[in-house]
């Protein structure tokens, strides 16, 4: 059929029951035309319906309505051209758990200033660029030993390495790029197995952080561009690329990419985008690229 609704469940969990699907089904024929038999990608966890239709996001906005309030993500998207071959993610509070300048921040002493720009600039109410310089600016005189420190604390987002693995075995691109710092993303770069990795650089004299950053910084501009860069050097139309990110920062890229996906987005971030999970771990974007769990690579 020529669409596809994907609903998840937490992973752990097995809160998409057969009545779920059959509530989501019912809502799905309520608006006419065909629907197929479910199709598990993984049992309690992820699950397809095949439609017939027109308008994929009305079908979806009709399927939340009537199961506002449970405890699964869900989208519907054309069930052609589904699997992506190029993935930009974000790294921050997606691929791994932490903010990374508010855990600095906090080694040096500083940590309740630092995160209360942060997430000032999480939520879009200042510029991303700015955000950075103040940040970094508190941190001048520092030994390099706390960024060691900092890198200790690193630990992947549940789902992260499946979500890379999977889609490099199935011949995808990956990059992790991000507005944090290249002494950051190298860790999780070799974590994952990304492809590269591009971040903003601090710059350092003498072991010590002198609270500047290498210019240009890399942006939400920044972000957009690395994604249409990679696109084109593969030959591969917006369509066919995938990208994941929770802060303001993100939502160019989210809006341009084929699979745009919120990640326990910011409300600004999951308002403007067409995709996002709230409660699937990161594995939930293999799953909506129909993806069975028995293909995952780890």
């Amino acid at each position: 059929m020529r669409n596809v609704l994907t609903l998840l469940g937490p992973p752990s969990a097995t809160a998409l029951k057969e009545e779920v699907i059959a509530t989501a089904r019912a809502a799905l024929l309520e608006r006419g035309g065909r629907v197929g038999e479910p199709d598990w990608l993984a049992p309690g966890i992820a699950c397809d319906l095949p439609f017939e239709g027109r308008d994929p996001a009305a079908a979806e906005a009709a399927v939340r309505a009537r199961l506002a309030g449970a405890a699964l993500d869900l989208a519907a998207q054309p069930a052609e051209g589904r699997r992506k071959r190029l993935l930009v993610a974000d790294m921050e509070s997606t691929i791994i758990t932490r903010e990374m300048l508010d855990e600095l921040g906090r080694l040096a002493g500083l940590g309740d200033r630092i995160a209360a720009i942060t997430a000032r600039s999480m939520r879009g109410e200042i510029d991303f660029a700015q955000s950075v310089r103040e940040r970094v600016a508190l941190l001048a005189g520092l030994s390099t030993e706390v960024l060691d420190g900092a890198r200790d604390l690193i630990e992947l987002t549940p789902g992260a390495r499946a979500l890379v693995q999977t889609m490099r075995a199935h011949g995808a691109y990956s990059a992790l790029v991000s507005g944090g710092f290249d002494c950051f993303t190298a860790v999780a770069h070799a974590a994952c197995g990304f492809d590269e990795h591009r971040a903003n650089r601090l710059v350092i004299e003498d072991g010590r952080i002198t609270g500047q950053v290498a210019e240009p910084i890399l942006d939400r501009r920044a972000k957009l561009a690395a994604l249409e860069q990679l696109a084109a050097v593969r030959g591969l139309p917006l369509a066919a690329t995938a990208a994941v990110g929770d802060g303001a920062n993100d939502i160019p890229m989210l809006q341009a990419a084929g699979l745009g996906v919120a990640f326990r987005g910011k409300p600004a971030v999951a308002a403007a985008t067409r995709f996002r999970l709230d409660h699937a771990d990161l594995t939930g974007l293999l799953y909506l690229q129909g993806y069975r769990a028995a293909e995952f690579q780890h």
